[in-house]
């Protein structure tokens, strides 16, 4: 059985394997706090998920508190594409890997780096 963070202004959930992923990452390198998810126009269907290790909201980030001392910032103009988003971190094979299952996704590529939005 797996717990999750969620956090309800931006209607994103984390699973616990995520967030002890993140709080590693952050115990290696202590100027960050948090995680700033954000979309990047890609790939041939349109989105892709960035992830980047940080210490301060950038420019309209929606600062949000998860698990102890773990910040997730998104975009405002992200968050309505982002809403309903279940964050993973998985292992398959020799690959680790965040996977993000977004409700709001139509479609993806056939590489899987890329979805789009209706």
């Amino acid at each position: 059985m797996t717990t999750e963070a969620y956090i309800p202004e931006a209607g994103i959930s984390m699973t616990e394997t995520a967030l002890r992923h993140i709080q590693k990452e952050l115990a290696k390198h202590p100027e960050s706090n948090g995680i700033r998810l954000f979309l990047q126009t890609s790939g041939c269907s349109g989105y892709m998920y960035e992830t980047q290790l940080a210490s301060a909201p950038e420019g309209d980030d929606e600062s949000i508190l998860i698990g102890e001392n773990v910040t997730l910032y998104v975009p405002r103009k992200d968050l309505a594409v982002l809403k309903g988003t279940r964050i993973d971190f998985v292992t398959r094979g020799l690959n680790s890997m965040f996977l993000f299952e977004n409700p709001n996704a139509t479609g993806e590529c056939g590489c899987g780096e890329s979805f789009s939005v209706s």
